[in-house]
């Protein structure tokens, strides 16, 4: 606590007696944050939200459900969190996650089992940010290191770590379902239509809610998530001061984004192992998503070492196997 007591003191002070240089770290956060991060993430977190608090996620799921089942013989809600997370980024992954189960949707193994590889950078970013501006020409292999293995990782710790989820068994009724039947069906049979009427008013209003719940939820995580991205860009300043310049490659260890722009195509290598790993700034996002679950960021923190280091291993055999076409 003294540590971090002087760290913050220490930033503090730096911001005072340089506070044009504080100022551009803290420019740069957020305008990457507005640039960047608000178009590729609060849409999909809108949607995602209405679509958890209208218990649509098993329809949602169902793209990729006939396929995931027999690999991973997982449920519909864990199938779920798997798509989001995989297709729309992070913070994403923890925040679907956290969503689903705070709401009973998933058991805390699930929970667990899902922030273990889940959570990483979403493709839209990772493609139109970091490929163009790390000067890459190939795609498909950053495209397995960053998704391929974590999928994989996931499908082994299926059965070694988490064998202990139990398999998907025989799916409940449906939302909006009575007995087994259609709530729609049952209110056709009413001849007066009161039961239709309300039925109708009942979900119109579930619907607002949840729009209205989803809408305040995503604002709330983006404003919080545009603060870490200021914050951790503004811990650059202590090293810039410290050397007299700025200390790149610990940039993206801090906040990814904004380390990237500064490391721009220096050390790919470098880049797409901080990538897997997030860094700083992605932890205590991750943190401020299950913060008020019982799921433990510590465990989370090791898988993302334990991935960045199989993300190593497989760029060391792109190397050794095709030299010729390494990190083209």
């Amino acid at each position: 606590m003294r540590l971090l007591t002087v760290i913050f003191l220490l930033l503090l002070g730096c911001i005072l007696t340089n506070s044009q240089l504080g100022l551009s770290y803290a420019a740069m956060g957020l305008n990457l944050w507005f640039e960047k991060m608000i178009p590729s993430l609060l849409p999909f977190m809108m949607l995602s939200g209405i679509m958890v608090r209208m218990k649509l996620t098993d329809r949602a799921a169902m793209l990729i459900y006939p396929v995931v089942k027999p690999l991973a013989k997982v449920r519909k809600n864990v199938c779920y969190a798997m798509l989001m997370g995989f297709l729309c980024g992070f913070p994403m992954g923890a925040r679907v996650v956290d969503d689903l189960y705070q709401r009973q949707m998933i058991d805390r193994r699930e929970a667990e089992y899902l922030l273990a590889f889940c959570n990483n950078i979403g493709p839209v970013y990772f493609c139109s940010f970091v490929l163009p501006l790390l000067g890459r020409r190939l795609v498909w292999p950053y495209l397995f290191g960053m998704y391929g293995i974590p999928l994989l990782y996931g499908m082994a710790l299926r059965y070694t770590r988490f064998r202990d989820i139990p398999l998907p068994g025989k799916n409940l009724p449906l939302s909006g379902e009575e007995g087994g039947r259609p709530a729609a069906l049952v209110a056709c049979e009413d001849k007066s239509g009161l039961a239709e009427s309300r039925s109708a008013a009942r979900f119109w209003e579930k619907l607002l809610e949840a729009v209205d719940g989803s809408v305040q939820a995503s604002v709330r995580s983006m404003l919080s998530l545009g603060g870490y991205m200021i914050l951790f860009n503004l811990l650059n300043l202590i090293p810039h001061l410290l050397f007299g310049r700025p200390v790149a490659p610990l940039s993206p260890l801090l906040e990814i984004t904004g380390g990237l722009k500064l490391l721009g195509d220096a050390f790919p290598l470098y880049s797409l192992l901080a990538l897997s790993f997030g860094g700083l700034s992605c932890i205590a996002q991750t943190y401020s998503c299950i913060g008020d679950s019982d799921l433990s960021i510590s465990d989370y923190i090791l898988h993302k070492v334990v991935l960045t280091l199989l993300c190593g291993l497989f760029y060391l055999g792109w190397f050794l196997l095709l030299p010729g076409s390494f990190l083209r």
